[in-house]
């Protein structure tokens, strides 16, 4: 007689960072909360539930300074998501007070984007769409590019190397020594664009955010120019990727769930609570990490000062103990204090554009597409574990409507 003997957290978190498990870490994350709070072999924290989460989140002592344990990266070059206050505040503020004005009142252009990418398609129904390419991935980088003053022409360069720096995001030891080999390349190739857009707005001015950011009225809040190059990074990267897994993980659950879909057709105001339920049921970033500047008392254990902490924020997000039935999409759900933005002073900035832009294409897509249905289920994952989503999403559907209806 044999006995199986339950994996270690070590052994589940392998599993959620294999390829072979990222069309379905679920269970993995199910089988890490029964211990919400766990050690690492290699010293590290594993955190699953969603109260533990919560608290480590809005604790002080949980450092988001953090992501570079050998220290390659100064200090004062790496965003403000791996920084704490003081200068997180700063640096927050000035994005805050640049970006949050300039997507005001942006619903009408959102809406006239997603048609513009969904009307490509008219007369192909009987016809297929890749949900990723054809609408995801091209809308988010619009918005950003234009937001940042990016000319049109380079949107496609600008995307490409956000798609490469996200898999840097990934625990090293999950990449190849090619894979790193091309990190480094698309690094470079991002800074010396960014130099180049930065060199062309110092002497010619817009009124995009990254004019915004360079000239911003405190001069005692101007970033410097690592600073600068720094933010505009991680702007591409969050105001771009987690929007594509976004709408993508999203659809992938209307069309697994097709009374949902009906529903949303019938009532698109069901789309302000249904985006909601994608960020807690399958959000775009999986997990985030912090590390402890002091002993933190947690779920009955100590997590020593200077340990390394694995946030499983979608782990925490199907948690029964916060959520009834967690295992189930509900699109209406009540009381939905999900964690798909994270939480405390690192709340998504970009998160009431990314609401907006998943808002909009639920709802064209439930009132454009006839009858549409997966080509593929599970549909293949890109490789990024902490970003998640599908590669490709096909959809194929029988016609497509004329856009006769205002954004919701």
């Amino acid at each position: 007689m044999t006995t199986s003997t339950a994996p270690s957290a070590g052994d589940l978190f392998a599993q959620v960072l294999r390829q072979d498990h990222r069309a379905d870490p679920y269970p993995s994350y199910a089988r890490m909360r029964r211990r919400p709070v766990d050690r690492l072999d290699d010293g590290s924290w594993l955190v699953s539930g969603y109260r533990e989460i919560r608290q480590l989140l809005h604790d002080p002592r949980s450092s988001a300074d953090r992501l570079d344990p050998q220290n390659k990266i100064p200090k004062a070059a790496r965003s403000l998501l791996m920084q704490d206050p003081p200068l997180h505040d700063q640096l927050r503020r000035v994005v805050t007070e640049e970006f949050i004005p300039r997507i005001m009142g942006m619903r009408d252009h959102l809406g006239e984007l997603v048609a513009r990418l969904l009307d490509a398609h008219i007369g192909d129904g009987p016809g297929r769409l890749d949900v990723v390419a054809d609408l995801a991935y091209p809308l988010p980088v619009t918005v950003i590019c234009e937001l940042l003053g990016v000319p049109p022409e380079d949107e496609a360069l600008f995307g490409s190397l956000a798609r490469r720096l996200t898999r840097g995001l990934d625990p090293v030891d999950t990449q190849t020594e090619e894979e790193l080999r091309a990190l480094d390349e698309a690094r470079g190739e991002l800074v010396a664009y960014l130099e180049g857009l930065i060199a062309e707005r110092r002497t010619d001015p817009g009124d995009d955010l990254l004019s915004g950011l360079m000239f911003h009225p405190d001069p005692d809040e101007v970033m410097n120019p690592v600073q600068l190059r720094v933010t505009l990074g991680l702007l591409l990267i969050a105001g771009h990727e987690t929007t594509v897994n976004l709408i993508a993980n999203g659809t992938l659950a209307l069309l697994r769930n097709p009374d949902v879909l009906a529903r949303l057709r019938a009532d698109p105001d069901l789309a302000t609570p249904l985006v909601e339920e994608v960020l807690r049921y399958d959000p775009p970033v999986q997990m985030s990490a912090r590390s402890a500047l002091a002993d933190i008392d947690i779920a009955g254990t100590t997590i020593p000062r200077g340990s390394r902490i694995r946030l499983m924020l979608a782990a925490g997000n199907r948690d029964a103990m916060r959520f009834d039935d967690p295992d189930r999409f509900v699109p209406d759900r009540a009381d939905n204090a999900h964690l798909g933005f994270g939480g405390g002073l690192h709340y998504c900035i970009g998160a009431t554009l990314a609401r907006a832009e998943a808002q909009i294409a639920f709802t064209a897509l439930a009132r454009r597409l006839q009858a549409p249905r997966l080509v593929t289920d599970p549909p293949p994952y890109r490789e990024n574990a902490i970003l998640r989503g599908p590669e490709r999403l096909l959809v194929a559907f029988d016609g497509l409507s004329p856009d006769h209806a205002p954004a919701t």
